[in-house]
Parts: structure tokens; C-alpha cells; sequence
């Protein structure tokens, strides 16, 4: 569970953990539906009676984002970016389906997003539920934080689902299931929209602790929702705002932005906390404090310095590696050549399914501390930066570029100003319009978010899945399928998204 202190945000109190999860009655385990048996305990609907309570309560709805590394892992595996690998081609069928474009509603990574993303929509609605118990001082912006949790959370699941059921200031109970429908993707979106302008209007740009969203993280989330919604002209005008006004700029070192001591830095807009003193296993991985993708990611058997071993999945493909310009200092960032690696400083390494030869730097397993706890694998302390600023510069680019009357000197500003980072100078800056423009910012898009689970979701809102990513089927992939046993325990009321 997350928890906020001023040793880099990172250390968990396991007595407010269970007190949560005997109260609040929600998914902490490998839960077999979406919704939540009701709990036995009363206390349920007399917790809130202090600060502390709504802080503590607050701190369960954050525990959720531990639990989108397979999002991101996925976001990545599912789209031209990379390959599934893994040890075989039957190593987590789940995720070797994905790869493959041949993923169905029995997919259990699938059904483990549904139902960790909706285990963060109920316990940032417990607290949204009983928002007018009591009353103290700084109570909406903990309310803020809640709504841009929730929000976080349905922004999830609509990009990966579609229509999703929809809850507000409400948990969702047991055998409301029966009754509860899923709700069009613009209802959806609507929700989000109005809990991140209200988090927006009541969050500060800087917090006292690192990982507690901001004013800055709102506004950036709402900017990217609307963008998913070709909402280019609402996009300009939020994320304009937030790089004018906002405290963030580009982190000068490229080369250092994805290390440990870089984590909260200037550059991080969001960033998902994880820590590797509280370990997990095979069985629970959403217990787990790590960064489980980051493991699953390592290289296969390796031995050397600076990094450990992993599992050799989500491996970088050739075209990847190949779309990085000359001279862009991104690449050996991003992308790890092993074998270049290996003959340079003596390690060893094994390989696994669908070795290309690179690996995702930016999050594989470095070297850690000897306290480490549980499986290294699973308890990797690499915090993922969800929103970084430059992801917010190319979105307000595409934004200014794209709305109803653009802005082509301004989206070549933004544009730019991420470029001149990656070369060191000016003298790759680019000076296009219209739409050679866009597909520059595109491009851009793909090298600098590399490896951060944006390339999928970035393909399907503009249009080109299809002519990228082999085995994609125009009119089916474009939405993952509803688990079935959540449409069964609907009493297949619901109907699945098309052509599953």
C-alpha cells in the first residue's frame, strides 16, 4: 500500500492497510468480480469521523496505481513498440495473446485490469460517498485527490474497455451487478472531465509530499482526456495553461531522468511511487510495493553491472530501435543493446522467447539495496512517471496543431522545445505545418514516451492501429474484451464489445 512520508515516499504502514481493507470491503486480492462482497463489519458506514479517517481512507484509493504496471506493460506489448517474449511462447498465455492480437474475454491480464482499476474506482468513491459526514479544514482537497483518482482509474478503463459501468459518490455494492449497466464511453468521459476540473480548482502545483497529485497532474490528465476525444481546442487551452503557469520544465540530463535519484523530479508531472520494503510473490502480484513490470522486463539470466535479471519480457523490436534519429541521445537511454552492452563491460546473459537483442531500459531492474524484500523480481522500487512534461509539451503540440482554427507556430515551440533536449542543440529543430506537422508530433510521441505504455492507446485515438500493428482487426482491437465471467455475473445482461 502507498503511503506518503518524507523519506522519499516510499515506506507503507501495515496497520492502516488491514484497518482499510476490513472497512472499506475492497479488492486487495484476486478478486472473482469487479464488485465487492459487502462487508460483515458495520464500521463500513461509521469510519469517517475524523481527518485521519478520510487520510487513511485516501491512502487505500492511491494503493491502486501500484497495480497499473500491467497497463503499462501491456500498453507497450500490445502495440509495434515491442514483443511479448518471455521464456516460451506459452510463458503467460494472457500476455502472448496480447502480443498477438488474438486475445479473447477469458484473458486473465485482461480481467486483472478490469477488476484492479474498478477495485480504485470503489475505494476513491468510498470516500466520495460519505464526503459530507464531517467537515475540517483542507477536507476538498483531500476530496480533490479522490476525484483525480477516480478519474485516473475510469480514464484506464474506458481506453482499454470502452462503455464501462459507471459509479459516482457511490461504491458499488454486491448484487448491484444486476442492475448496474454499462454506460456509453462519452458518459464516461464526462465524469472524468468534471472530477479533474474540480480537482484542478483545488489542488495546489506543489505538495509537501512527492506522489500525492497536484494541480499540475489534473490538468495534465484532463488535457489528455480531451485529446482522446479529438477535443483539440479544450486540450490547447488546459495544457497551455499548465506549462505556462505550471512549475515543471525538462529535466536538462536526459541520461539520469529514469534513475532512482531522478524520481519526483522537475520533469514529473505524475509519477506512480513504488518501493522495495515490502516484498510479494507469484500468487498476490497487485501486493506487491514493486514495480512488477520492471522485473518482468530484465534480462534473462543476466550477470554484470548496474542492472539484475528479469524475465526478458516486453522486448523492443528493430523498428523501434530504428526510428530514433542520428544523434539522438534517447536511444541508449531507452533501448538497451545487450549484446553492445555485454562486450563492453563483460556481463553475461541468457535469452528468452522472441530475442531481438533490446531490452526497455528506461524500466528494467538495476542493481538495489541488500533490504530488498519477497521476490526481486516483483519488488523493484523504479517509480513510473505516468505523466511526464514532455508527454505534456507534445500533447499540447498535437493539440495547437489539430484545433479548429491551429496554432502551427506554437505546436513547432512545444514540439521543439522537446527536440532540442534530445540533440543537445537546435540544429535537428523542425519546421513543418499542417499535416506533415502532426506526423512529426507523432513520431516524436513514439521516441520519447518509448516504453511507457502510450503507444497502443496513441495508434488506436488517430487512427492507425491498423496499418502498424500485425494481426490488428479495424472494428475489433481498437477495445480489449469485457471479461466474460464479469458479463455472467451481470446475468449476461450486458453485451460484449464487437466481434469477441
Amino acid at each position: 500500500m502507498l503511503l506518503f512520508n518524507t523519506n522519499k515516499m516510499k515506506k507503507i504502514n501495515i496497520k492502516i492497510f488491514m484497518i482499510l481493507v476490513l472497512i472499506v470491503g475492497l479488492n486487495q486480492s484476486c478478486s472473482d468480480d469487479f464488485v465487492d462482497v459487502k462487508p460483515t463489519s458495520d464500521n463500513s458506514e461509521d469510519f469517517f469521523n475524523s481527518e485521519q479517517d478520510y487520510q487513511n481512507a485516501l491512502i487505500g484509493a492511491y494503493d491502486l496505481l501500484q497495480s497499473t504496471y500491467l497497463n503499462v506493460m501491456l500498453g507497450e506489448i500490445a502495440s509495434d513498440n515491442t514483443l511479448a517474449g518471455g521464456e516460451s511462447a506459452t510463458d503467460v498465455l494472457g500476455i502472448q495473446e496480447v502480443d498477438d492480437m488474438i486475445h479473447t474475454p477469458l484473458n486473465a491480464q485482461l480481467r486483472d485490469i478490469w477488476s484492479w482499476m474498478y477495485a480504485g474506482v470503489n475505494r476513491a468513491n468510498y470516500i466520495l460517498e460519505f464526503k459530507d459526514k464531517i467537515d475540517f479544514a483542507g477536507k476538498n482537497e483531500i476530496l480533490a485527490q479522490a476525484t483525480f483518482l477516480r478519474a485516473y482509474y475510469y480514464f484506464e478503463l474506458v481506453k482499454w474497455f470502452g462503455d464501462v459501468p459507471l459509479s459516482v459518490d457511490k461504491r458499488i455494492q454486491f448484487g448491484e451487478q444486476f442492475t448496474i449497466d454499462r454506460k456509453p464511453k462519452a458518459d464516461v468521459y464526462a465524469q472524468i472531465e468534471l472530477d479533474l476540473i474540480y480537482a484542478v480548482e483545488n489542488l495546489p502545483y506543489v505538495q509537501s509530499e512527492p506522489g500525492r497529485v497536484t494541480k499540475g497532474a489534473a490538468q495534465a490528465l484532463l488535457g489528455k482526456a480531451y485529446l482522446y476525444q479529438n477535443k483539440f481546442d479544450e486540450a490547447a487551452t488546459v495544457l497551455e495553461n499548465l506549462i505556462v503557469n505550471g512549475p515543471y520544465d525538462l529535466v536538462s540530463n536526459y541520461d539520469t531522468i529514469f534513475e532512482e535519484a531522478e524520481e519526483n523530479n522537475i520533469e514529473s508531472v505524475f509519477e506512480v511511487q513504488y518501493f522495495d520494503g515490502q516484498g510479494a510473490g507469484f500468487g498476490c502480484f497487485q501486493c506487491s510495493e514493486g514495480n512488477v513490470a520492471v522485473g518482468f522486463s530484465g534480462v534473462r539470466a543476466y550477470v554484470g553491472p548496474d542492472f539484475t535479471p528479469g524475465f526478458s519480457f516486453n522486448v523492443p523490436v528493430q523498428e523501434v530501435v530504428d526510428a530514433f534519429e542520428n544523434g539522438d541521445l534517447r536511444k541508449d537511454v531507452a533501448i538497451l543493446d545487450i549484446e553492445a552492452w555485454a562486450t563492453a563491460t563483460g556481463a553475461t546473459f541468457g535469452t528468452g522467447y522472441e530475442h531481438t537483442g533490446y531490452f526497455n531500459r528506461k524500466y528494467i531492474p538495476r542493481t538495489r539495496s541488500t533490504n530488498a524484500q519477497g521476490d526481486r523480481n516483483l519488488t523493484n522500487p523504479n517509480n513510473y512517471r505516468a505523466i511526464r512534461f514532455a508527454d505534456v509539451l507534445l500533447m499540447a503540440a498535437e493539440a495547437f496543431n489539430k484545433k479548429s482554427s491551429p496554432d502551427d507556430a506554437k505546436a513547432l515551440t512545444y514540439l521543439n522545445r522537446v527536440r532540442t533536449r534530445a540533440f543537445g542543440d537546435t540544429s535537428n529543430n523542425i519546421n513543418s505545418s499542417g499535416s506533415t506537422l502532426y506526423e512529426n508530433i507523432l513520431n516524436e510521441r513514439r521516441v520519447e514516451l518509448v516504453g511507457e505504455g502510450h503507444r497502443f492507446f496513441d495508434l488506436v485515438r488517430t487512427g492507425k492501429a491498423a496499418q502498424e500493428i500485425n494481426g490488428f482487426v479495424a472494428g475489433k482491437h481498437e477495445l480489449f474484451p469485457i471479461p466474460a465471467i464479469e458479463i455472467q455475473l451481470a446475468g449476461n445482461r450486458w453485451s460484449q464489445n464487437p466481434n469477441y
